[in-house]
């Protein structure tokens, strides 16, 4: 296909394969791109200003100089505890528990400036992302999903509020959680607080062996039946608090600067 002088301002893609195509003298400005794959683009003779970038930087060339070791650098120096999740990727079951606790606790302050908001705009969205109550509940489902369900072995593992990733279609895996929910900040608090209680026993019993061995999920349900290493479980659930704790800071700054205009 070739488009040209055409006016698509506004328009949404969802799901379209734009693999190997060329844009010239096209006009993105003010354009938002989610879960969208850049590997291998080249921009030549972009303009960038006031780009924000939020996402996985593996190889990233900047007039010139690689500028990935450096933002990896500074990640690492805001927030010390990636370090410890990037040990425990591949570490025993004392590393996991150390990444672990560094990032619960990482959540205290957060939950903190939380409460001291407005309830309403714990339930508002931030440039199309969760809401502070969504991103809570995505990590109740988490834990339900790739602990509870995949390690633990529980029958019934969801709670009825949890937010899946938004990329799991309502019929492409049957779970059984209400997607209309809108459950209140005390709720959420509480349902998560079992949820990380649930993270600590798991892992004060882990030993290296059960770590480096595989779980078997029986049923319909999220993961989908199968053998899965109990790593790749445990650290789902470790690297997404820590991925959506720094979403929430991020979101919390606009939340804040919203109830300081009100």
């Amino acid at each position: 296909m070739d488009l040209r002088d055409t006016d698509l301002r506004a328009s949404t893609l969802t799901r379209v394969d734009l693999t190997g195509a060329r844009f010239e003298q096209v006009d993105l400005q003010d354009a938002f791109l989610r879960n969208v794959d850049l590997t291998g683009a080249r921009l030549r003779g972009a303009w960038l200003e006031r780009v924000d970038v939020d996402g996985e930087l593996l190889g990233l060339t900047v007039n010139g100089v690689d500028v990935g070791p450096y933002v990896e650098a500074e990640l690492d120096r805001r927030h010390p505890e990636r370090v410890l999740v990037r040990a425990a990727g591949d570490g025993g079951a004392d590393a996991v528990r150390t990444a672990w606790v560094a990032v619960r606790d990482a959540w205290g302050p957060v939950l903190e400036r939380a409460r001291a908001l407005p309830e309403p705009l714990l339930h508002e969205r931030v440039d199309h992302e969760y809401s502070f109550l969504e991103t809570l509940r995505h990590l109740v489902f988490c834990t339900d999903a790739w602990l509870r369900r995949a390690v633990l072995g529980e029958e019934s593992p969801f709670w009825g509020a949890g937010v899946p990733h938004d990329e799991m279609e309502e019929d492409d895996t049957p779970v059984p959680v209400d997607r209309a929910a809108d459950p209140d900040l005390p709720q959420v608090l509480a349902a998560r607080a079992e949820r990380v209680a649930a993270v600590d026993t798991a892992l004060a019993g882990l030993t290296d062996e059960r770590l480096g061995g595989t779980t078997t999920v029986t049923g319909e349900g999220y993961p989908a039946a199968g053998e899965y290493a109990v790593r790749r479980c445990v650290m789902a659930v470790v690297r997404e608090e820590q991925a959506h704790r720094l979403f929430a800071e991020r979101d919390l700054a606009v939340l804040e600067a919203r109830a300081a205009r009100a």
